[in-house]
């Protein structure tokens, strides 16, 4: 196995390990409503609240990285994961529960940065998106197995099997980081920790539009995603009636859409330039949104026309997200890991705004899920149009 095959396989089995304390649980979202006797929205909380932790300690993963190396920081928060997965497995109450996703959350942050500033490391341009899109493959197949493993888990096993499986995914993930990955962050490369520097090099990027603009871009269109995530079983098994196994199919399906296009993300980005094609893809990715969102006015709620159009349009974001990531890295290199730890935040801090935002109108039909994702869509083409540059929209030389 070649040493790109095997970075790609390994990164994205790390990236893997937090959805997958996601994927494999939203089957069991009802399950857990009723198991606790919860409310709705405090059975959503325990999904935004991983998502806030999530993305507010990557802030600090991304230095660390940048100071001590990237094997560290990510043998930590496989640590933090697994403390989190039993005590989320063990919860007696919701509370509890919401509690450990939340430190469940923490130490998924570390998969979340590290691999993309490894990445980084590794590579920049299209042998750059050659590489997050092979991450992205393996890092997909989540949405696909997972949500059926969850089913299968679920019903024999109950809720909380889920978390006795991504427990043994973590450290099966530790195994590999341990004798496959080698150090890309040797110590001659690393940078000073203290305060002053890091919030130096965060100021630094708060300054570049451009890198902001990117990661917005990336961010929005991720939030549209994680509002499919945090509503669709409610919608699909209450609202339609779905068992827990078609739930999975029509989840997974969305996948398979994401997979092929972001496998077509260097080769088109060699052929046409990396920013042609984001603005493309987030113009075809809005166009599906609004147009979901005009059938669904127009009473056409069926989910011969959700399922098809949500699968088009999130397709086109396997486009948009490794393209984002690459360019908004392509001038930070010395501090990749600040900037992928930064850009991470503010994606994951946008997507739990806007999943507890859409959560407050939630009412059992799809119109609060498709509204969201369509706002946010338009406002990923707004931004889009305002930060890509002219030399960036016409063709770009391959690396």
């Amino acid at each position: 196995m070649s040493p790109f095959a095997r970075n790609a396989i390994v990164l994205g089995l790390l990236c893997a390990v937090g959805p997958f304390a996601i994927d494999m649980y939203l089957p069991a979202l009802p399950d857990i409503e009723a198991d606790f006797g919860a409310t709705t929205s405090a059975t959503q909380l325990t999904l935004t609240s991983y998502f806030i932790a999530f993305g507010l300690c990557q802030i600090a993963y991304g230095p660390l990285s940048d100071v001590y190396g990237r094997k560290a920081p990510l043998y930590a928060g496989l640590a933090l994961f697994v403390v989190g997965s039993v005590g989320c497995a063990l919860a007696p109450t919701v509370e509890t529960l919401i509690a450990f996703r939340f430190v469940q959350g923490l130490g998924a942050a570390a998969m979340g940065v590290i691999p993309r500033a490894i990445i980084r490391d590794l590579h920049t341009g299209v042998e750059a998106t050659k590489l997050m899109s092979l991450v992205m493959l393996v890092f997909s197949v989540s949405p696909i197995l997972a949500p059926l493993g969850g089913s299968a888990l679920i019903v024999p096993f109950g809720w909380r099997a889920v978390f006795v499986a991504v427990t043994i995914a973590a450290l099966i993930a530790t195994v590999l980081l341990a004798v496959m990955l080698p150090e890309t962050r040797p110590v001659q490369e690393r940078i000073r920790g203290d305060v002053r520097s890091v919030l130096g090099h965060f100021g630094t990027l708060f300054r570049d539009w451009h890198f902001l603009g990117l990661t917005f871009i990336g961010g929005l269109g991720m939030s549209s995603f994680f509002t499919f995530l945090s509503m669709s079983s409610f919608v699909y098994i209450k609202t339609y009636g779905m068992s827990l196994a078609e739930y999975s199919v029509a989840f997974s399906v969305n996948a398979v859409g994401f997979i092929g296009m972001s496998q077509l993300a260097s080769r088109l980005g060699g052929r046409f330039g990396m920013g042609r094609v984001v603005m493309g893809a987030v113009a075809a990715y809005a166009s599906f949104a609004v147009l979901l969102l005009a059938l669904t006015l127009a009473g056409f709620t069926s989910l011969w026309v959700l399922i098809p159009l949500l699968f088009t349009s999130f397709a086109f974001l396997g486009l948009v997200i490794p393209s984002t990531m690459v360019l908004s890295l392509e001038n930070h290199g010395p501090i990749a890991g600040s900037a992928s730890a930064l850009g991470g935040t503010l994606q994951m801090l946008t997507g739990g705004a806007v999943i507890a935002v859409a959560g407050l109108f939630f009412n059992g039909t799809s119109m609060p899920m498709v509204v969201t994702i369509a706002l946010t869509a338009v406002t990923a083409l707004v931004i889009t149009v305002a930060t890509l540059r002219p030399r960036e929209l016409s063709p770009q030389l391959a690396e």
